[in-house]
């Protein structure tokens, strides 16, 4: 007899249901253009999830078809990861904050037949095409009550997401994340984290990215409260925490630099002190950012490291007991490390200084792109195009980055991207972007220019212009002109040697 039971995402929402039915299971953002889900129970989730697949069934989406959702961090969004990948379908979660044409592409890339648009972006999306559209909350269409939907046959190498992601190349890649990906990434992440159901999460991690870290599922398993934050405000979290007894939630440095900034002026004991555990990633903050999350809040900080390629947990870095005894500042110099490898991965640095990683996490692939596939995952290995280093006791540190990606505010922009807009401005000759240290972002956006004889272009109208072809965040913030951009022999731009005065005196070349 056969009792080999294939993984499914399906798993967390089914004990959800079954063990914790009746607890609150999902707390909407009040404020949104939709109308709010308000509280709901798990069983509650239950109920709408298997309503999105049985609207799926209803347009004749047959497992493995793409539906893309557009959306802001929301209950329906939430809903969607279990309704749509749940029942065998994939779901493709587009970042918000493109540009029209963005999206467009990855619609049509990934070959979308069902797209779920925030109504916020209603307008913005109007012309992108698809053969099913649905403005989530306009009359919640997009779901068909009281029908049971068709079970699907569970298959743990199936894709369950494919999730966009900015390379080293112009267009955004694809990942292919499978069902036993997100259960073993949302199974070891949860340990690590040591989550259990007296916890309550805050989503101020777009669910988007990377599939909100895996924590949707990790929660839903677990019976934890989820409180959704549509838009990141330092003030607005440190509300919810005080207000819902948040225990736990994940954000790039810059969101930590928000509740810092806020927790300035908060009136009265910051909330959460002693409770909330700070799980970071996106890029390195510097070491004061910790002992400030530290002596100033009383949370605990958490680093990990990984990719959207990795479902994204490779490493984790909390404070162990041996530290117990360090200051503040000590303590900070041992979790400003990216970590320890997680249960089930291996890591190790190649002769090129890049770290490879092996783990059941690791990407099916990038959709509809062999070539770019195969370079990824030569030898057996993932390739992160992250250069560091293995300490003896087995901790990762991040030293530089190999392939031209800027981490902005936990964001990953494309250099090269980048560089094809400003390069479209009829004025411009030459140009080459960087990442420059920020203090706010981590890294910032730095345009080098070279202008075409007689252009007046300035450095306003050329940001300007920018952001009126792609996402504000992938915008320059600053621009620097120059007479010339100093090239090889061969040609080549060496952006190392472009970046080296930014970042001087620095150990990392990531902020």
């Amino acid at each position: 007899m056969d009792v080999f039971v294939p993984f499914s995402v399906m798993d967390f929402l089914d004990r959800a249901t079954t063990v914790y039915a009746d607890r609150v299971g999902v707390i909407d953002e009040p404020d949104q253009v939709a109308e709010s889900w308000d509280s709901l129970t798990y069983g509650e989730v239950g109920v709408r999830a298997r309503a999105i697949a049985a609207k799926l069934d209803s347009l004749g989406i047959a497992p493995g078809e793409r539906v893309g959702i557009v959306s802001h961090n929301s209950a329906r969004l939430l809903a969607a990861f279990f309704g749509v990948s749940g029942y065998g379908r994939v779901l493709v979660p587009i970042n918000f904050r493109l540009a029209p044409p963005e999206v467009e592409f990855i619609v049509k890339h990934s070959g979308c037949r069902v797209l779920y648009i925030d109504p916020e972006l209603r307008d913005s999306l109007r012309d992108v095409e698809c053969e099913h559209t649905f403005v989530l909350g306009d009359d919640d269409d997009f779901m068909l009550l009281d029908t049971e939907p068709t079970p699907w046959e569970r298959d743990e190498a199936a894709t369950a997401t494919i999730n966009y992601t900015s390379g080293t190349t112009a267009r955004p890649k694809g990942v292919q994340i499978t069902h036993r990906n997100i259960w073993v990434n949302a199974t070891t992440f949860a340990m690590h984290a040591g989550l259990s159901d007296r916890d309550v999460y805050l989503h101020t991690l777009p669910m988007f990215h990377a599939n909100g870290w895996g924590m949707p599922f990790a929660t839903a398993g677990l019976g934890i409260p989820q409180i959704v934050l549509r838009k990141v405000d330092g003030a607005e979290i440190l509300r919810r925490v005080e207000r819902h007894g948040v225990t736990v939630l994940c954000a790039a440095p810059a969101v930590v630099n928000s509740v810092l900034d806020a927790a300035a002026s908060w009136e009265g004991p910051v909330p959460g002190r002693d409770r909330v555990r700070l799980i970071c990633a996106g890029a390195p903050p510097p070491t004061k950012t910790i002992v400030r999350m530290e002596q100033e809040l009383g949370w605990e900080f958490i680093q990990i490291y990984g990719l959207t390629e990795t479902s994204p947990l490779l490493t984790i870095n909390r404070s162990r007991s041996e530290w117990d005894d360090l200051s503040s500042e000590e303590r900070a110099t041992k979790l400003v490390r990216q970590g320890s490898p997680a249960l089930g991965v291996t890591l190790k640095v190649d002769e090129n200084g890049e770290v490879l990683a092996r783990s059941n996490v690791v990407l099916e692939g990038y959709w509809d792109l062999p070539d770019e596939t195969e370079r990824a995952l030569a030898d057996g290995w993932f390739h992160t195009g992250d250069g560091g280093t293995i300490d003896d006791d087995g901790f990762l540190s991040i030293a530089d980055r190999k392939k031209d990606v800027i981490i902005t505010g936990g964001e990953n922009v494309s250099s090269i991207e980048v560089e094809d807009v400003i390069f479209s401005h009829p004025d411009v000759s030459e140009v080459a972007v960087i990442g420059v240290p920020s203090d706010k972002w981590g890294e910032t956006i730095k345009a080098l220019v070279v202008l075409t004889p007689e252009s007046t272009l300035t450095e306003a109208e050329l940001i300007a212009y920018c952001k009126s072809k792609v996402a504000g965040y992938k915008a320059p913030t600053s621009v620097e002109f120059r007479d010339e951009l100093v090239r090889t022999a061969t040609g080549k731009l060496q952006k190392f040697k472009l970046r080296e005065p930014y970042w001087e005196g620095r150990e990392r070349q990531v902020n």
